[in-house]
């Protein structure tokens, strides 16, 4: 089959897999196709952790029409037992000739096995279809597997001149309806979203995904880093504690009564070790979500917060919500606080920029590329 046609049918098995988004963690979302003659007989994706994965589900619906057909899916097949069979097996017993991969799976159980076992029992194997894509999609799931922490998206509504609220603490609302939505939906696919307790203080919020007219699935845990244990039990954090997963990382100059109030409203607290300045180390928390599960989290911090996970080089990706007002004034706070760098040179450099409109805002979108 053709270079171009394998992109194509590598496209939809994308298109696919994107219908997992929020659903599938800490599993990545895969897609799958089955062509036979030109023509697609079978399709499937991840629905969520412990169902059937994409390629057994895309044959299933295929049935003998697999027998010599070829199978796209956008990333290597698993040759191991897990909460299912190994998918390879699954391949082989339906008959299938060839299989396009998108990219090989980052997970050192997979790490190119499951290649093997198709190309040793005789099917051809193509690997690297629209891999940049592919990457692209399961970018959470990559860092999650290989550094074993959370990928961390900024996302901040600013003014055309940086501000986040005018010199008063007011910002609401500097972004677009439309865009508050998107944010909504933002939330409903992460894992986890992470404010600082200035937050907390200053807007009371909620912080659960409500996007319009879109049923959610789960709701992401809730996470302030409250270093004093400052947060007020009648915040509506607290008070819906008992219905919404709820995390307070504190660490140990926090009251044990307060830890124990907290508990009682059903928030779990974390005691955590403190960074130089004597607040909650952020790298302490992100390997601690890790090992919770939590692949993708969503930084809906204040300036201190975002400039700390900055220069902790915890941020995979900026996500800005550029709204057409002018806010001005010395004392109105920006994106990012901190001390900054010093020199231009040492400007952390933002790649892959993408520009669209949502509402009447711009979305800037970013990543950040470490040389490691």
């Amino acid at each position: 089959m053709s270079a171009t046609n394998d992109e194509k049918y590598m496209r939809r098995a994308l298109q696919l897999a994107r219908k997992g988004m929020g659903r599938t963690s800490p599993n990545p979302m895969v897609g799958a196709v089955v062509v036979r003659g030109g023509r697609i007989v079978g399709e499937g994706y991840h629905h969520r952790a412990g169902e059937p994965h994409a390629e057994v589900l895309a044959l299933r619906m295929a049935g003998e029409k697999a027998r010599g057909a070829t199978l796209y899916l956008n990333l290597e097949p698993c040759n191991h037992f897990g909460r299912t069979p190994p998918c390879t097996e699954a391949v082989l017993k339906a008959g299938v000739k060839r299989v396009v991969i998108g990219m090989k799976d980052p997970n050192p159980i997979v790490a190119g096995r499951g290649i093997q076992r198709l190309r040793r029992a005789g099917v051809e194997a193509d690997v690297g279809t629209l891999k940049e894509a592919c990457l692209e999609l399961n970018a959470p799931f990559c860092k999650y597997i290989i550094r074993g922490k959370p990928y961390v998206t900024l996302k901040a509504a600013l003014t055309l001149d940086g501000k986040t609220a005018t010199r008063s603490g007011d910002s609401r609302w500097i972004s677009s309806e439309a865009s508050r939505n998107y944010v909504h939906s933002l939330r409903q696919n992460a894992d986890a979203v992470l404010v600082g307790i200035g937050t907390v203080l200053r807007d009371d919020p909620l912080l659960t995904a409500r996007p319009r007219g879109k049923e959610v699935p789960k709701q992401p845990m809730r996470v302030v880093v409250d270093s004093r244990l400052r947060i007020p039990l009648r915040s509506q954090l607290i008070v819906t504690a008992c219905r919404y997963p709820t995390l307070i990382a504190t660490t140990a100059k926090s009251s044990p009564f307060k830890v124990r109030q907290l508990e009682e409203k059903k928030a779990k607290v974390w005691i955590l070790p403190k960074d130089p300045r004597g607040k909650v180390s952020l790298e302490a928390l992100m390997r601690r979500l890790g090992r919770q599960g939590i692949v993708s989290l969503l930084l809906e911090g204040g300036a201190d917060l975002n400039a700390s996970a900055l220069k902790g080089r915890l941020v995979d990706r900026l996500l800005f919500f550029l709204a057409p007002k002018i806010v001005g004034g010395k004392k109105a706070p920006g994106v990012i606080g901190g001390e900054g760098v010093s020199r231009i040179r040492e400007a952390m450099p933002v790649e892959r920029l993408k520009v669209r409109r949502i509402g009447l805002d711009l979305v800037i979108e970013g990543l950040l590329w470490r040389k490691e």
